[in-house]
């Protein structure tokens, strides 16, 4: 019996399929990790935006966390929506037992722009999650937030890469440039070396769940024992694909295709 990979997320949920907790299992399926979940809050969402939020009890995360780690490997893992401090803390003491890629994708700004976090929790995120991780996924609009200013170029990516790796001390970062015009670059910064992820852009405004499940692949390949510039370039590949062939679903803007690298549906819309 071949080796079982094993990918955790600690995220919310989405009841329509297409982001947090459900992106993410989805993805770790297709790319072949065994997907295990920790929920952090429940969140009644859509394509057209979040309608209302319960976040779950600390004792009842922390009480998730020891469940899974007491009894499964886990050989990557993702955090996502985390809502609050005490959440945080609950985390940050959780990842001292734990010896495994951590992957974080700070979602922090709503696709709005409006702020999901208040400053408070911002700067705890800052000072006792960043520096556990490998890796750090921001948009645009969150690594503005991460940095203090505006990010609007390539090279400006590349600054806030080294900011967020040399003075957040996180492991890498991997700056997103999916809010910028032109082709879809991505940066990443491992405190050594720039790797650059370019790919064209997909004229399409379904995209709900890309940030969830692009971090997701990663934390997939991570979770099989790919190097950090070999998940982020076969990740990017997947959410590339997933966009292209995205769902018109819903009222707004419509899932990725998680289904996307399956030869069936490649033969399908090729």
């Amino acid at each position: 019996m071949k080796d079982v990979h094993c990918a955790l997320t600690i995220a919310g949920t989405d009841p329509s399929g297409g982001a947090g907790i459900q992106a993410d299992l989805k993805t770790f399926q297709e790319l072949k990790s065994y997907g295990m979940s920790v929920l952090t809050s429940i969140v009644s969402q859509n394509t057209t935006g979040v309608k209302d939020v319960h976040h779950l009890p600390e004792t009842f995360l922390k009480s998730q966390l020891e469940a899974v780690s007491e009894d499964m490997p886990i050989h990557a893992l993702k955090t996502g929506m985390v809502a609050s401090k005490p959440m945080m803390n609950v985390i940050s003491q959780w990842l001292e037992t734990v010896d495994c890629p951590y992957v974080m994708d700070p979602v922090m700004v709503a696709q709005s722009g409006d702020p999901l976090m208040n400053k408070e929790d911002q700067r705890y995120l800052q000072e006792y999650l960043i520096p556990k991780t490998s890796l750090v996924t921001p948009n645009l609009p969150e690594t503005e937030v991460l940095v203090g200013g505006k990010v609007e170029t390539k090279e400006e990516m590349k600054e806030a890469a080294k900011v967020i790796v040399e003075e957040l001390r996180a492991g890498a970062a991997l700056v997103k440039g999916g809010h910028l015009n032109g082709r879809a670059v991505d940066m990443l910064y491992d405190g050594k070396n720039y790797y650059e992820y370019d790919s064209e852009r997909i004229d399409s405004s379904n995209t709900h769940g890309t940030g969830c499940t692009y971090s997701a692949a990663i934390t997939a390949y991570l979770s099989q024992g790919h190097s950090l510039p070999e998940a982020v370039e076969e990740a990017k590949c997947f959410v590339t694909e997933a966009i292209r062939h995205s769902f018109d679903l819903g009222k707004g803007n419509g899932p990725t295709n998680h289904f996307a690298l399956r030869e069936e549906v490649l033969n399908r819309w090729l």
